[in-house]
């Protein structure tokens, strides 16, 4: 018997990010210093009170299954959250706890679309969404912001795609992987009134709320009650392998999601969202860690221009830059390769981000330690100089 073929819902594209993981990883095994700047991972630990509660979880010893929307207290505790943070009221029941944000949007997407649904995408944007969304056999529309609008999508943007062809669904992200672009709050109330009236479901991906730096990120909630937010404890929280996200869904959806997690996943992790109710009381440690980024921030938007590597726009939140090198290259996949074999940077290729401009950017995160970006940016100014 031949071996299996893969289904064609299989055939997606790598997720970029993840290869030069995989390649620096490789690099490192063999002895070599590599700057990690390719991930969307804080270089901080998960905040004590996180892990002491984790400790006394596994002394308890009791992690069975739990209940498939999540943890009553936590739930309860986010949406506590939303009340203190954004001045919004969310009902309990109408908040799910999933396997990181991941589980979230597959959740979210098969309950808020049928197989051929046609979903805007903005682009660049996080390639997950265009991999999940094809897999499931949803049809992708392509949302293309550039620095005439600072990255962020319009309204006007967004009614001429539903005019050129119907959408079902919209994705957004505020602040964005991976530009760093958040949407105004007047104009996100513009777009959640356009989904409104024009039957578009809206899924809001806020999983960098609270990593602000211009600003403040505004929820989707404060304006559409038939929103689907995404968020997770992996960015702010610094909870990345805990693999711990959350959903608010419309109390239309909110059923339908529970019955595909009993399937999908029975539940999050019982560990991990112990753990994570800690996370809402360690606003110290957390913000210390911010403090980190916002000096590797700074310094990024100083150097970066310095040795040749020019910005689209300020990032005004999350952990990333995003970075023209159409001077340099038309392949940014070739130069990421030469940049981590030569010199030990690991950076992300745009073509993981926008298919169809990314040859010509890159992704650079700063979320690591301080010390290791200012490191990295001394490596690719005297890398660049050579090249010059």
């Amino acid at each position: 018997m031949s071996p299996p073929k893969p289904s064609r819902r299989a055939a997606v594209a790598p997720f970029m990010a993840m290869e030069v993981l995989r390649q620096a990883r490789r690099l490192e095994q063999a002895g070599r210093q590599i700057i990690h700047m390719e991930l969307g991972e804080p270089g901080a630990p998960a905040p004590l009170v996180v892990r002491e509660a984790a400790v006394a979880a596994l002394r308890d010893g009791r992690l069975g299954y739990g209940e498939a929307m999540g943890d009553a207290v936590l739930r309860e505790r986010i949406a506590r959250h939303y009340a203190e943070h954004y001045g919004v009221e969310v009902a309990s029941d109408r908040v799910m706890v999933t396997t990181g944000s991941s589980g979230a949007f597959l959740l979210a997407f098969l309950a808020g679309f049928d197989a051929g649904a046609r979903v805007g995408v903005v682009q660049p944007g996080y390639p997950a969404y265009a991999n999940i969304l094809e897999a499931l056999g949803l049809s992708l529309a392509p949302i293309e912001v550039g620095p005439e609008t600072r990255f962020a999508p319009t309204v006007e943007l967004i009614e001429a795609a539903h005019r050129r062809e119907r959408l079902d669904g919209l994705l957004l992200m505020s602040p964005a992987n991976p530009t760093g672009a958040m949407i105004a709050p007047a104009e996100l109330e513009k777009i959640c009134a356009f989904c409104e009236d024009a039957g578009v479901v809206l899924v809001s991906d806020e999983i960098y709320h609270r990593l602000e730096y211009e600003g403040r990120a505004e929820t989707a909630l404060r304006f559409s009650r038939g929103a689907i937010v995404v968020n997770s404890f992996s960015k702010y929280y610094a909870m990345t392998g805990w693999r711990l996200g959350w959903a608010i869904a419309p109390a239309s959806l909110a059923r339908p999601m529970e019955r595909l997690q009993q399937s999908l996943a029975i539940c999050a992790p019982t560990l991990s969202q112990r753990a994570a109710l800690a996370a809402f009381d360690a606003g110290e440690e957390l913000e210390s860690i911010k403090r980190g980024y916002a000096r590797s921030r700074l310094l990024l938007l100083r150097q970066l221009p310095r040795i040749g590597l020019p910005l689209f726009a300020p990032p005004d939140g999350a952990f990333y830059v995003y970075a023209d090198v159409s001077h340099l290259t038309t392949d940014s996949v070739r130069f990421c390769t030469d940049m981590l074999e030569e010199i030990g940077v690991a950076v992300t290729p745009g073509v993981d981000f926008d298919r169809a401009r990314g040859a010509s950017t890159l992704r650079i995160s700063y979320a690591g330690p301080p010390e290791e970006v200012a490191l990295g940016v001394e490596r690719l100014s005297a890398w660049l100089s050579r090249s010059a």
